[in-house]
C-alpha cells in the first residue's frame, strides 16, 4: 500500500470558530476553483476543473495538499 498526500477541502465546523472539518478530494489542489461568498447568503462555492460543484456552503474554505500522508 502506498501512502499519498491527498487534497483536502477545509471548511468551517459548525461547532467551532477555530476548528475546520477536512474533506478528502480526488484531484490535485490546483484543479479546484474557489468562489468566495458574496451578498446576503455569502455561500462559498468550490468547483472542480470539470465543472462539478464539490462544495456550496459557509466559508471561508481552502483547498490544500495534506501535510501528512494517509
Amino acid at each position: 500500500m502506498t501512502l499519498g498526500h491527498p487534497t483536502l477541502l477545509r471548511v468551517p465546523a459548525w461547532y467551532s470558530d477555530r476548528i475546520k472539518d477536512e474533506i478528502v478530494l480526488p484531484l490535485a489542489p490546483e484543479d479546484y476553483d474557489i468562489a468566495p461568498g458574496e451578498g446576503i447568503n455569502e455561500r462559498w462555492i468550490v468547483t472542480s476543473s470539470s465543472g462539478v460543484v464539490v462544495y456550496d456552503g459557509i466559508g471561508p474554505v481552502d483547498v490544500v495538499r495534506s501535510p501528512a500522508p494517509f
